[in-house]
């Protein structure tokens, strides 16, 4: 049996009553932020501009609903992370949109959503060493579509391996320049959700996809992964759980950001407002991965005329806005906050800085790349080397520093995402304040995050009975799931 077709197997099999309660928890709360971020990102320019293109979500047709739901969940990068890959704005925004048609009571729903986070996050792993990550890795959501719609479908396990087959036989690819000098990046979860959908038509009319697609030479894994692990994609099916490692975003931001932004909204609260005639310098003090998204970012600002995409990466826009401000909200990446000279004044003064111990701890946490480097084992140095070449040398420095590694994890229920910052402000009257985050607020090792997300819901326009339903989510009735999601969603048809 291929992974294919072993992975399609137990996806079709999987009932709700085989879920871990904690899991379906976990689920639940996936559910409520991404309807969240939904709500957010219709509110801004460009949410609008996607529902006058494509329609509204919730449409009659789920295909297109399914396509405006990823779109408007994805590209303030307000969306929920895991080990591996921005999960929901597939497994989450495709069962939603085809909840109605499908007919699926709550139970079905929550399965629906964890087995796409299964096949998704696992697909996503098996290729994390490579040249795609965080959202960049768009064929996360061709698996996440396939499996998402599938499962209430019911449809035979013949019929997902065909499809995932299919898909990831030509799926997207990003182009560095698209996906942060423009606007294309608004469509990084809805293009491959599309040709994930297109899959599913292919195969229930008879098309035949690979089976041995992602471990074949020529597969999918020998154009995505530099260091391939297709061992990763069947691991523990059934008693390691990914839906285990989902970090949920309190506000917005690109990867590698939150706990820098967490570290100034601590600072606003005790200095208040923070401005840039009164300050010598700020310094972030954070790992590799941070370092390298910040400067990629960087190359593509042009002031209040910087696109979106890099916005949303650009540590000193976002560490600026916090500390003048105290708040990061959809206003900050549209005008008049985008052309708020002041914060452009204090966003020149913040520089990063590599910390050694703070990229150690990086990746020898299991989210975002820990887990990866264990499971390749030796072979972790593979990736290693020409990542931090990216910064420094032939990158043995990163191989050094990180040397051994655990080994690979049993389950996730103990899992940690560990992207630490340290945020230094130099004051002109001689003051100098810190502030340190190792685990982001919301993210997977850190307190419980239900709270959190219920805040995070109220927060975009969503109300307490519609978050109080949702947590009950297992007990409706498929009537009451389809009125429930127009009630989260209700100011995005609006």
């Amino acid at each position: 049996m291929t992974l294919t077709e072993e992975l399609a197997e137990w996806a079709h099999a999987l009932r709700f009553e085989d879920i871990p309660p904690d899991v379906v928890d976990i689920a639940k709360l996936q559910i409520l932020s991404q309807c969240a971020a939904m709500r957010i990102g219709a509110t801004h320019p460009l949410g609008r501009k996607l529902a006058e293109a494509f329609g509204p979500p919730l449409q009659p047709d789920p295909r297109r609903a399914a396509f405006v739901l990823a779109g408007l969940g994805s590209w303030l990068h307000f969306d929920d992370t895991a080990f591996a890959g921005h999960l929901s704005n597939s497994t989450v925004a495709v069962p939603m949109a085809y909840a109605q048609s499908q007919e699926l009571d709550g139970r079905a729903l929550l399965t629906s959503v964890i087995v796409a986070n299964e096949c998704a996050a696992r697909v996503t792993a098996s290729a994390t060493l490579g040249p795609f990550r965080g959202q960049s890795a768009t064929f996360t959501h061709v698996v996440g579509a396939v499996a998402g719609r599938l499962r209430g479908e019911n449809a035979p396990a013949r019929r997902w391996a065909d499809a995932l087959g299919l898909g990831l036989g030509l799926p997207p690819r990003t182009v560095p320049i698209g996906f942060l000098g423009g606007d294309a990046k608004v469509f990084s979860a809805s293009t491959p959700v599309s040709v994930g959908l297109d899959a599913c038509d292919a195969a229930a009319a008879g098309f035949e996809g690979s089976r041995e697609i992602l471990e074949h030479p020529e597969g999918f894994l020998s154009r995505f992964a530099a260091v391939p692990l297709p061992g990763a994609v069947t691991a523990g099916l059934g008693r390691r759980w990914h839906t285990h490692t989902t970090s949920f975003k309190v506000h917005p931001g690109g990867p590698g950001m939150d706990a820098a932004v967490d570290c100034g909204l601590e600072l606003h609260r005790e200095l208040g407002p923070v401005r840039a005639q009164d300050v010598t310098g700020i310094t972030v003090d954070t790992s590799l991965y941070t370092v390298l998204v910040d400067a990629q970012a960087g190359a593509h600002l042009r002031g209040a005329d910087s696109p979106v995409s890099a916005l949303v990466f650009a540590l000193p826009y976002l560490l600026a806005t916090v500390l003048l401000t105290g708040d990061l909200t959809t206003g900050d990446f549209a005008a008049p906050g985008v052309a708020d000279e002041e914060r452009w004044r204090l966003a020149d003064l913040v520089s990063t800085r590599l910390d050694d111990a703070m990229t150690y701890d990086l990746f020898h946490s299991e989210v975002p790349f820990g887990e990866a480097l264990r499971q390749a084992g030796p072979r972790a140095a593979e990736w290693l080397r020409p990542f931090g070449a990216r910064l420094k040398g032939d990158g043995q420095w990163l191989v050094d520093l990180v040397g051994e590694l655990e080994p690979p994890s049993e389950d996730f229920r103990s899992a940690r995402k560990v992207t630490g910052a340290r945020v230094t402000v130099d004051f002109r009257d001689g003051r100098s304040v810190s502030r340190r985050v190792d685990i982001p607020v919301g993210a997977v090792g850190g307190p419980p995050a239900a709270s959190l997300v219920r805040e995070k819901f109220l927060g975009a326009g969503g109300s307490a009975d519609t978050a109080d339903a949702l947590a009950a989510l297992e007990s409706a009735s498929a009537q009451e799931v389809t009125k429930l999601l127009n009630a989260a969603l209700e100011r995005t048809t609006a």
